[in-house]
């Protein structure tokens, strides 16, 4: 039986892929208050502004906003459980809903996934959205106390894991550890996919995606692209990226640099420019897609998406501006070592 590590790698050897957009976006379109998002679940917490639990308060509208960006051309679909984590959850008092959660988020995604699969033949795959959680294990949130850290790793490691079990159960194909700040925090997301796989006796795809901070290209600990890539490459992800951050102006140098070292595939999905004074994004769909397809045309990508301030509008823009144009070509062994400046050093005779 083909796996879906096996089909996805197929389809991008013949085209460049998709990925969804933002779903907060969209879920703010809906104009919901406290009791949509509170439902009958009985918590004594306000629930407005938890996105994640829409999975169990309003699932109708988690699936609208899935199928919008399969209609729109999304091949991959990522579940909304960002936060759906127990950390992340307690701010609003739900951590005992975390499973429910990720199962029915995942259950919503495949749905709508196997249903346009079905329609027109074209796979479609299902990622399992794992965000950074609130907490960092690299640095202390006391500036008199540098060494303190609210959480340890095993802690981290024990909820990634939990979160991990749910969504494969609710059906998804790949985790997407995204949006990484920290990257101690992912090697723990990274350990409790790699220990889920092996409990379930089969392979589980990782798919990573950093977020930088500045624009000299560093994650909130401090690593580069080079140094993230290669602090994560034992893993050996099925995908490796950026998200988030800035535009895809500013990406752009950031995902070629990526892009000449790493031996797997390359998804990078930018957020639709730089927030406005309002904090808002109106990036125009074809703006986005004009930049994004000179990624393409340069050879650098694999997967395409957006972040913050996309809209289904902005993937088919996307979509329709790299169709027909090749996938990046992974890198040679040898390549990757003459790029990263690490060729072995030869002795005289």
């Amino acid at each position: 039986m083909t796996t879906a590590r096996e089909r996805l790698m197929e389809e991008a050897r013949e085209r460049i892929l998709i990925n969804d957009g933002a779903f907060g976006t969209e879920v703010q379109n809906y104009k919901l208050q406290e009791a949509d998002f509170a439902g009958d679940l009985g918590l004594s917490k306000d629930q407005k502004g938890n996105n994640d639990i829409l999975a169990l308060s309003k699932p109708e509208i988690v699936e609208k906003v899935t199928s919008a960006y399969l209609e729109a051309g999304s091949d991959i679909v990522a579940t909304n459980t960002f936060s759906a984590n127990t950390i992340s959850q307690a701010d609003y008092g739900a951590e005992e809903l975390v499973r429910d959660i990720n199962i029915e988020s995942a259950r919503i995604a495949r749905k709508a996934a196997d249903a346009f699969e079905e329609k027109d033949g074209r796979p479609r795959f299902v990622a399992g959205a794992i965000g950074p959680t609130n907490k960092t294990l690299s640095l202390s949130p006391d500036v008199e106390d540098p060494g303190f850290r609210e959480i340890d790793f095993d802690y981290l490691k024990g909820v990634y894991r939990d979160q991990i079990d749910a969504l494969v159960e609710g059906g998804t194909d790949f985790i997407l550890i995204e949006t990484v700040f920290d990257t101690l925090n992912a090697k723990a997301g990274i350990m409790a996919a790699l220990e889920a796989g092996t409990d379930l006796g089969r392979d589980l795809p990782i798919m990573l995606s950093m977020t930088l901070t500045d624009l000299s290209g560093r994650n909130l600990s401090g690593h580069t692209v080079e140094a993230f890539w290669h602090a994560v490459r034992h893993a050996k992800p099925l995908t490796i990226g950026l998200n988030c951050s800035f535009g895809a102006e500013q990406l752009r140098p950031h995902v070629a640099t990526l892009s000449k070292i790493a031996d797997t595939l390359i998804m990078a999905y930018p957020n639709a420019g730089l927030p406005n004074e309002l904090g808002e994004y109106d990036e125009r769909p074809e703006t986005t897609a004009g930049l994004v397809k000179d990624w393409a045309e340069q050879g650098m990508v694999n997967i395409l998406g957006g972040c913050c301030g996309s809209t289904p509008a902005h993937i088919r823009a996307i979509a329709d501006a790299v169709k027909g144009l090749s996938p990046r070509e992974l890198p040679t062994p040898e390549v990757r070592t003459r790029l990263a400046g690490l060729e072995p050093m030869t002795m005289a005779a």
